[in-house]
């Protein structure tokens, strides 16, 4: 489990078909420690020299933009959380819905303004003023139009993470709200008495 706030902007150092080896600058990491890499939940396999290796599957790369990465470009990366963490984000299982595009990136002022399109799938998670990760990153969305979501970065966000090296038309990992699912889940197929993921949408859920 992550909070959604960035640790380290590590760097890829080699990459494979079903390997990724990173550098990154934080200590204490060990061989099967959980670490999200572009909020991917990835383990680390081995550990040495200031770097880590993590093995993926053909469905994560399937999933998520990781295969897109190349030597020395760069990634958020993120450690698990500990009993005694403080969760400053929101709840982020490094479990990726899928991918979104970037449809826009606009500054305003000292802001950054980016539009991302998403799948209907991923969609329905999303809510006004919700939470969503946007490679890995703890995001608020500011508004829903049509089938894309616009989120606001604050410049410490923007130059502390991967989105100061977006453009448009770059693909994103994005994991949605898990109590959305969770709502759905235990809602469908259910009498709720007029309780629906639509009516707790409406409230703010």
């Amino acid at each position: 489990m992550f909070t959604g706030l960035i640790e380290d902007l590590g760097t890829v150092k080699q990459m494979t078909l079903s390997q990724i080896i990173i550098e990154t600058k934080l200590d204490n990491i060990s061989t099967g420690d959980s670490i999200a890499v572009n909020g991917v939940c990835l383990t680390a396999v081995s550990v040495k020299n200031g770097s880590f290796a993590a093995d993926y599957s053909s469905q994560t790369d399937k999933i998520t933009a990781l295969s897109l990465l190349r030597p020395d470009e760069k990634v958020n990366i993120e450690r698990a959380l500990t009993l005694s963490s403080r969760l400053g984000g929101h709840i982020v299982s490094g479990h990726v819905d899928g991918t979104g595009k970037i449809e826009k990136i606009e500054k305003q002022e000292r802001f950054y303004k980016i539009v991302i399109s998403l799948n209907e799938e991923n969609l329905k998670y999303c809510i006004d003023k919700g939470s969503i990760a946007v490679d890995g990153i703890s995001l608020t969305i500011a508004r829903i139009s049509g089938k894309n979501i616009e989120i606001y970065i604050i410049p410490e966000t923007f130059k502390n993470t991967v989105l100061q090296f977006k453009k448009t038309c770059s693909l994103v990992n994005i994991e949605t709200d898990i109590l959305a699912k969770y709502v759905e889940r235990f809602t469908k197929g259910k009498k709720t008495d007029g309780i629906s993921l639509e009516m707790l949408k409406e409230k703010g859920f």
